[in-house]
């Protein structure tokens, strides 16, 4: 393994203010500068969010990330489009009868449409959320039914209770338990967003799942890191996975990589006061440790919890920053990786990265509102957003 340490820097004491002052690589001056870059890149007037990296796709994830991010800015108009776009186009024009889509699309005949009709559970609990907490910011009873009938499809398909640890997330409906074994998404399952169902649905499955984040990332990570994908087999515990094909979800090689990095973000934007955030740190410290010593987060960890030489894109860094904040004691590391999204941000259209991937923007979005204080998850998972204050 290459050893990249970082060297001394002699302008120390004016990187920790830029830390202090502007925490997510650029101070908040009102307007949201990224997202609106982002609404004007990725986003069309009907409120399809365009993967241009990858045949200028849709996913309900994106779908889902960008409905969150409207909220927290009290974008009404755009949110109002993307959930307008989403039931049209991938629920069959109703949310609270049919889990979104995956992935939309250019077919091979040429036309766009739906591409694969298997729902993706994490586009589908943040969905719910967002509409939840839409409907109780802007005050819409329809977006809180909505998300509470999306909840209780979710509640029905996509939860699954594994033998000898309890109720978890599936990555959806169908296709990830072959025999005695299933397969696991650990980025699947932010903490605060399934408190907060918890609360709105004190008799479902959701605490109990927030609850068993923990574990499931104490018994799974290797030397400190997450991993991407997971099998578990009961008496037997967890295990690096490469995924399964199951037409929504293509093969890969175990290890930590982009799908994992997401756990780390997640797990730097619970709340200081929650009961679970010890926990969690404690589970995943592997990347606190390489950073205090690195330039940047890897981009893939091997199945044994080895990072490789590789540096992650723009986004690696964005995500890793609320995490890195936990840490009273990483404040070298967390302005190392401030300066170099700084060092990376496009002047010209305000976005991150050469190739102003889609990933990276969203990334971003959730680091630099979070350490802007744009928006917060309370201690029981609620949204609480700055133009609400």
């Amino acid at each position: 393994m290459v050893q990249r340490t970082i060297r001394p820097c002699k302008h120390w004491l004016l990187l920790l203010l830029c830390l202090a002052l502007c925490p997510a690589g650029g101070c908040k001056q009102g307007a949201w500068s990224l997202w609106d870059a982002y609404v004007a890149h990725f986003i069309d007037a009907q409120g399809r969010v365009i993967d241009h990296t990858s045949g200028d796709r849709t996913t309900s994830e994106g779908q889902a990330y960008a409905m969150f991010f409207a909220l927290a800015d009290n974008d009404r108009a755009t949110f109002d489009h993307l959930l307008s776009w989403t039931q049209a186009n991938l629920a069959n024009n109703d949310l609270g009868k049919h889990l979104p889509a995956w992935l939309w699309g250019r077919a091979k005949d040429g036309k766009w449409k739906t591409l694969d009709p298997n729902p993706a559970a994490d586009a589908d609990v943040w969905m719910a959320y967002t509409l939840l907490e839409a409907g109780r910011l802007w005050n819409v009873p329809n977006d809180t039914e909505i998300g509470r009938r999306m909840m209780a499809q979710i509640a029905k398909v996509e939860v699954t209770n594994l033998p000898g640890f309890g109720p978890v997330l599936m990555p959806g409906p169908v296709g990830w338990q072959h025999g005695q074994t299933w397969t696991l998404n650990p980025s699947y399952m932010p903490v605060f967003v399934f408190e907060r169902l918890g609360k709105v649905d004190p008799s479902g499955p959701w605490q109990q799942i927030a609850q068993g984040v923990p574990r499931l990332l104490e018994g799974s990570a290797r030397h400190g890191f997450a991993m991407d994908w997971l099998n578990y087999i009961p008496s037997d515990g967890f295990y690096p996975s490469g995924g399964i094909t199951t037409g929504n979800q293509d093969s890969n090689t175990p290890g930590g990589s982009y799908d994992a990095i997401r756990v780390y973000l997640w797990a730097g934007m619970m709340d200081s006061g929650g009961t679970l955030r010890a926990e969690v740190l404690s589970a995943i410290p592997g990347m606190s440790a390489y950073l205090s010593a690195h330039d940047a987060p890897p981009e893939r960890v091997s199945d044994q919890g080895f990072p490789l030489p590789q540096d992650g894109p723009v986004g690696f860094s964005a995500a890793v920053l609320p995490y890195l904040h936990a840490f009273p004691d990483l404040q070298r590391a967390s302005a190392q990786q401030t300066v170099r999204m700084s060092k990376m941000r496009d002047s010209v259209t305000g976005l991150y990265g050469k190739d102003l991937a889609y990933y990276d923007q969203n990334l971003a979005l959730f680091s630099t509102g979070y350490l802007d204080d744009r928006f917060r998850f309370g201690p029981s998972g609620e949204l609480t957003v700055q133009w609400k204050r």
